[in-house]
């Protein structure tokens, strides 16, 4: 369906309720609604035209005309490369708004992010709790509202209010709290079990330990400074945000980049993508105990950060991407060296998939384990392996197909029991499908330049930029502000959505089993507490 097609539908459903609307970025439709009527809005695109909401945030933009803070719902159309976007006004003097959580699932963390961050109350809102900030954080200051200074700190509040979790009351049931530090080396989470026995009745995850402000740090700063924020929001996803944060900024300055710059956007992508899932099956080989698995898939990772390394001199690939293209043009003269890796990387991966398929005590363990159902996928809005384990077939790089993914050949895995093992199977099958997409892009890219200059951007204009990161759907949405700068920058990596489907995937499996299925999500702390 066209964009003009769903406006149509939109006016001829609801009447009089869409008062400004817009087409920018080719597939990106803006329309201005009033508050009042979001809920019935967002039901009818979720619920009739199985939509997804993909990002909810909030904006200060009250020294705009409006005068007002602003709120933007944004969906995926399914089966069209398009985004509808509702944009809905809240007065400073009364800063409320509808929730859309008690019929939209994925939508409750993002009210109550804006309720922490903004200060605007989600009314109707079924755990209206706080979220992105901790007890001893302030009452009534909001940190992303653009009179708070981001320099300064904040006072320490000393609180005896306990954290709130669910208490889940009955004969023999009882809590083991895990965390926020933890025995090996990662970042700070607060699990809280409530079990009965060995079986977990319920999970609940505490997070923003490590926030970093840089939606706050990026106000006011240069195109060019923010692009290298946009790398460091997340390690082991650096070339994933620094290409949503470069797709964002080339919308909006009219840039379409050189074709040989996609292609090898494409290839860098799948790198990224490669070492991801390779350690992520490396992670789960470990808590079961198989240790040939982990030995060999900690082997084939390394090989791949070393092709990493001798093409762009980053494994993290830092400062590859760049606003318009890339830095430079890596991939001259490296394209032998590349399919040497890849040729030895899949030869090994071929074999040591056919070993542990043979292994019984392997398939014991992943298969029934931590499922997440195709239900609580769709509601959660899960993203990436975890959503197309559990029968979510969605893809960016196929539903909006971004750099040069139009003009490749590739399928997506499609699984439906929504267990480690198929969250284990199409991370592995993904990995044979990244090193096809690298050798067709070698074959397919052209010669030429591999950037286009961004120069000047306009103020006040906006852009969706998107990737579909190792973990899966990224999306970031840019406001520019005068001189270059950005007025405001919303982030929403795979995480954020993912990390709720994990509480659910765990009930009724033992707690032992817990590791073995945080890591078969493999989320990342840092790339949720922005």
């Amino acid at each position: 369906m066209s964009s003009q097609n769903f406006l149509d539908l939109l006016k001829q459903r609801f009447p009089g309720e869409i008062h400004r609307s817009a087409l920018i970025n080719d597939n990106e439709l803006y329309v201005e609604i009033y508050q009042e009527k979001v809920p019935e809005l967002s039901r009818f695109l979720v619920e009739e035209k199985s939509c997804a909401l993909v990002s909810l945030f909030a904006a200060d933009e009250r020294a705009n005309p409006s005068g007002c803070f602003a709120i933007y719902y944004v969906f995926g159309v399914t089966g069209a490369n398009l985004f509808i976007v509702f944009k809905t006004l809240i007065p400073e003097t009364k800063p409320v708004f509808q929730s859309i959580a008690c019929h939209i699932p994925a939508a409750q963390l993002y009210e109550r992010e804006i309720q922490d961050l903004f200060g605007l109350e989600p009314q109707g809102h079924p755990d209206p709790r706080r979220f992105a900030l901790h007890n001893n954080w302030p009452p009534g200051v909001y940190p992303m509202r653009r009179d708070f200074d981001g320099r300064q700190k904040p006072p320490f509040v000393v609180t005896e209010k306990a954290d709130q979790f669910t208490r889940v009351q009955g004969a023999g049931v009882y809590e083991i709290p895990v965390g926020p530090v933890h025995a090996g080396i990662i970042e700070p989470g607060h699990f809280r079990f409530s079990v009965a026995g060995e079986p977990i009745i319920n999970l609940e995850a505490q997070l923003f330990y490590v926030t970093k402000g840089i939606e706050k740090l990026c106000e006011g700063q240069s195109i060019e400074k923010c692009f290298y924020f946009a790398e460091r929001i997340s390690g082991d996803e650096t070339f994933a945000n620094s290409l949503a944060y470069c797709q964002a900024i080339e919308k909006i300055a009219g840039i379409i980049p050189p074709e040989r710059a996609n292609f090898s956007r494409v290839i860098f992508a799948e790198q990224e993508r490669l070492v991801s899932h390779l350690g992520d099956l490396a992670g789960i080989c470990v808590d079961i105990a198989h240790g040939f698995g982990a030995s060999q898939f900690r082997m084939l990772r390394g090989w791949t950060y070393q092709m990493i390394e001798e093409v762009s001199n980053s494994r993290f690939l830092r400062s590859v991407n760049k606003p318009g293209g890339l830095r430079k043009d890596f991939i001259t003269g490296n394209e032998k060296r590349i399919l040497e890796y890849l040729n030895r990387i899949r030869k090994e991966l071929t074999e040591t998939r056919n070993i542990i398929k043979s292994n019984s005590l392997f398939a014991d363990r992943v298969e029934h384990t931590g499922i997440l159902s195709n239900q609580i996928a769709k509601d959660l809005n899960v993203v990436g392996p975890a959503g197309r384990a559990s029968g979510v077939h969605k893809d960016l790089r196929k539903d909006h197909p971004y750099s040069a993914y139009g003009k490749l050949s590739f399928d997506i895995p499609r699984h439906q029991n929504g267990d480690v093992n198929c969250r284990y199977q199409v991370k592995l099958e993904e990995c044979f499908i990244s090193m096809d997409l690298i050798i067709q892009s070698l074959e397919a890219m052209p010669p030429g330049k591999v950037r286009e200059p961004v120069t000047e951007v306009e103020a006040y204009r906006f852009a969706l930029g998107y990737s579909e990161a190792p973990r899966g759907e990224n999306i970031h949405w840019i406001m520019t502000g005068p001189d270059n700068t950005v007025y405001r920058y919303k982030v929403r990596t795979p995480s954020f959505c993912n990390w709720p489907a994990l509480c659910h995937a765990v009930k009724g499996n033992v707690v032992p089993d817990f590791p073995l299925i945080n890591k078969s999500f493999n989320l990342s702390y840092a790339g949720n507490d922005l």
